[in-house]
């Protein structure tokens, strides 16, 4: 067995920073010390060092768990920075046509691999994946997760109207495919299957029903979709649903909200459904970059939160505009400012790792630097680039560092992110 010690400057959060000031531990001269992909322990280097252990010195770089991403299009690889007017013109111009190549498993497997790198070029080690309708784009993502070890939440989306013929299937095909995907995939290693009906505009009531019997069939699965993100979105889905009372009483219906429900976006929420999803435990998804992209509004995490709802942050590439998790905090310390509200460094890395974990239910896992969690971890350098090492120069605390970070950093801050102790951007770059 091959023990291996990273040396850094380690920083580790045990709770979240906006509820107490008691939320981390940073060991300035620190190690973990991990064996067989989990970590052993982790503390001042003096405490931790093993004679038998290989060490790495990443030494003056932050050392931290690797970023969680809650909310993500595998298939939207190539549409980033599609233009286009608001978000349904830009799901019907650009996403819709590029999802339908995801039927070719060789395509779906080639953007897999891009999918994957772009991830842990950006020191993301988790995430949260939406696939397009077909099998085919799961099965992909689900095995090029699996040859690197990582863990991977993902689902094909379930669209059986409003979308064209190429990226629809049935209630039926839904279930069988999802179903199928199930029993082949989640808990094999470290993937996890996620039942995903894209958002209530793309699924019948029948696909609803069928996203419902799936959820029964398997309690404890996660489920993903989309809520409350734009106006137009929210009036055509009331129209499709008169019945409901509103966007997230569709959902409620079909028995689809509860602790593992994910519901990306969020904004425009009533006090009905803020309660609800209080009520049930449902996880809010921000995804800053995307909303501000596509103009879709200003996500209330304050609100969300003070009303005793988990939140999540995530990239939601294609809509969203980077891959970075540090850019998409940057954007959201932004909204929070719009809103007059104040983001903490602190909270923020909080957010993106253990935060998100937490989101995804998944914190015994990952998302800290704590004995028995995967060794999943990015390592960041604060004076990366020029600007950022100018800025440096005047800094005084690891709470100014950790704001460079995020407000200026990006891939290029990302030293290493490792997946279970094993070195992944080093292999990339070598690759």
């Amino acid at each position: 067995m091959t023990k291996t010690i990273l040396r850094g400057r380690v920083l580790s959060f045990h709770a979240d920073p906006a509820e107490t000031a008691e939320s981390h531990h940073f060991w300035e001269n620190g190690a973990i010390l991990v064996e067989d992909g989990r970590i052993l322990s982790v503390g001042d280097h003096a405490e931790v060092r093993d004679p038998e252990a290989t060490e790495i010195d990443h030494r003056p770089h932050i050392i931290m768990a690797g970023f969680v991403d809650p909310h993500i299009h595998f298939p939207q690889v190539q549409v980033v920075a599609a233009w286009a007017a608001q978000l349904l013109d830009w799901l019907n111009d650009h996403t819709f046509p590029i999802e339908a190549q995801y039927r070719d498993p060789a395509h779906a497997a080639r953007m897999a691999e891009a999918f994957l790198d772009q991830l842990l070029l950006n020191g993301t080690t988790t995430a949260s994946a939406f696939c397009s309708v077909h099998r085919e784009s799961a099965e992909a993502l689900f095995a090029a997760a699996e040859a690197r070890g990582m863990a991977m939440l993902a689902g094909k989306v379930m669209m059986d109207r409003n979308a064209p013929d190429a990226v629809l299937d049935t209630a039926q095909a839904s279930y069988d495919d999802s179903r199928a995907l199930i029993e082949k995939w989640h808990g094999r290693g470290r993937l996890e299957y996620v039942i995903t009906p894209r958002f209530a505009i793309t699924s019948t009531p029948e696909q609803l029903r069928a996203a419902q019997t799936l959820a029964a069939e398997n309690p404890g699965l996660a489920i993903q979709t989309h809520l409350n993100e734009n106006r137009a979105e929210i009036e055509l889905t009331m129209q499709l649903y008169p019945e409901a009372s509103d966007y997230l009483d569709i959902y409620d219906r079909f028995g689809l909200l509860g602790p593992r429900s994910l519901m990306g976006h969020a904004i425009h929420m009533n006090k009905r459904e803020i309660a609800r999803m209080a009520e049930t435990g449902t996880r809010a998804i921000h995804c800053p970059t995307s909303n501000l992209f596509l103009g879709s509004g200003l996500f209330d995490d304050r609100g969300m939160r003070d009303a005793g709802i988990v939140t999540g942050v995530a990239t939601d590439i294609g809509g969203g505009t980077s891959w970075s998790m540090l850019a998409t905090l940057s954007e959201a310390y932004k909204i929070a400012q719009m809103r007059g509200e104040r983001m903490h460094p602190f909270a923020a890395f909080h957010w993106a790792t253990r935060g998100n974990a937490l989101a995804l239910g998944i914190e015994d896992r990952i998302g800290s630097v704590q004995p028995g969690r995967f060794a999943d971890l990015v390592v960041l350098d604060p004076r990366a680039t020029e600007v950022m090492r100018l800025r440096h120069d005047k800094v005084d605390s690891l709470m100014q560092e950790l704001f460079i970070l995020q407000v200026m950093g990006d891939d290029r801050a990302v030293v290493e992110t490792y997946v279970a102790g094993r070195a992944m951007k080093a292999t990339l770059a070598a690759n």
